[in-house]
């Protein structure tokens, strides 16, 4: 394998069920380089150690230029980055701000409020598998979980639910490095043109008329088109991620059934299970839109300035240097500090929400549903390779408890 292909062969849809062999290779060469000049970092201490250098930029337009510039920048949207695409000072100005009605320290009992509302959509959703035997776990269960918790936090009324579904899809393929068909970008930027309209307004009602939720609570304190750019965020990161971290966790169970029976017998688990499965499964691959602000040296290879760098994190979370037999599903696992959430400054802003979402989805799913068997192994992935998790998830059921 040569180092110009691997980077072609992980964002391949043909290596999408099971790229770990891959990142594995990679992990031979801690530092590679491609043949268009993108630096891949796969080693779990040299990608923590970058994600936490301020000398790499998530600034899209230190891009050089001609390189694909993923997260689909102002002069495309017609939107400024939003704050994962910016560096500090304006990243932390804007991550401070945005972070004051979303939680701790400023509103310590914002995410908890939202335990009930979210226990009873899963109650809601679980009941509905009633009398079948045969569910999908992301249509049916994993995604429309997700769209709740981030319409609550946003303040969408929840009649409008069901159009985030399809505009979140769309979105989330602006990630992938390697996107691109004509189609594809059509129909991501008619997505965002349905959601800025949308937002837009909302924003203005919410400027108007003040209600529960962050864009009424932010809309003093940021621009329209800063907060709309939020807004967007949230809604592709924030319920992506979930959605793969629940179909991903799900799948790791069936296809350990003595875990899995541990785990119904022992609730208590689902803490370190779970942390175990943001190892071993993450939903974010890799974070491909980093560049080096200057020369960086890293493992005896220099990265030169204004070079593209992909920080792999599923690679890393896999390092034997870091994590012993790294390969092997453990949940008894110790001093499991995984990437699956990222690091440093930029660590996953959603990161509290997505937890309270896995505990309250997971325990329940597996305490409610008597599984058959996976219908479908490896069942059909998205196509995006940053954000990976499978596109259906078809599981044959024996009942459902009450």
């Amino acid at each position: 394998m040569t180092s110009g292909t691997i980077s072609a062969q992980i964002t391949d849809y043909a290596n999408r069920a099971d790229p770990y062999p891959l990142y594995a290779e990679l992990r031979k060469q801690p530092v590679r380089r491609e043949d268009d000049g993108t630096y891949l970092v796969s080693t779990f201490y040299e990608v923590r150690s970058l994600a936490n250098d301020p000398r790499l930029s998530n600034d899209t337009s230190n891009r050089p230029p001609g390189y694909a510039r993923p997260g689909q920048p102002a002069e495309e949207t017609g939107l400024p980055p939003s704050f994962i695409f910016t560096d500090p000072p304006k990243h932390d100005r804007l991550r401070d701000t945005i972070n004051r009605p979303f939680g701790p320290p400023h509103s310590p009992r914002f995410l908890d409020g939202l335990r009930e509302e979210l226990a009873r959509a899963v109650t809601e959703l679980l009941d509905a598998f009633e009398g079948k035997d045969q569910v999908d776990i992301v249509e049916d269960f994993a995604y429309p979980l997700p769209v709740t918790a981030i319409c609550k936090v946003l303040g969408v009324p929840r009649e409008d639910e069901p159009r985030f579904h399809v505009w979140a899809d769309a979105l989330a393929s602006s990630l992938d490095p390697h996107a691109g068909d004509d189609d594809g970008l059509e129909r991501t930027q008619r997505a965002r043109q349905e959601l800025g309209a949308y937002l837009s307004d909302l924003i203005e009602t919410k400027r108007r008329h003040p209600g529960p939720g962050m864009l009424s609570a932010l809309a003093p304190d940021m621009t329209p088109a800063d907060l709309e750019a939020t807004a967007v965020l949230l809604l592709v990161a924030g319920h992506e991620t979930t959605v793969n971290a629940i179909t991903n966790t799900t799948l790791t169970l069936l296809r350990h059934p003595d875990l899995l029976d541990r785990f119904q017998k022992d609730p208590g688990l689902a803490v370190p299970l779970i942390e175990e499965v943001l190892r071993y499964e993450p939903p974010v691959q890799f974070v491909p839109w980093t560049t080096a602000l200057t020369d960086i040296e890293v493992a005896g290879t220099t990265i030169p300035k204004g070079s593209p760098v992909w920080l792999m994190l599923a690679a890393a979370n896999r390092d034997p240097r870091r994590f012993e037999d790294p390969d092997r599903f453990d949940p008894d696992r110790k001093d499991n500090e995984h990437l699956g959430f990222y690091t440093g400054i930029h660590y996953c802003f959603g990161a509290p929400l997505a937890r309270i979402e896995l505990h309250l989805a997971v325990p329940e799913l597996f305490r409610r549903v008597k599984f058959s068997r996976l219908l479908e192994d490896p069942p059909p992935y998205r196509a995006n390779a940053v954000l990976r998790g499978p596109r259906h998830l078809p599981v044959a059921i024996e009942g459902l408890t009450a």
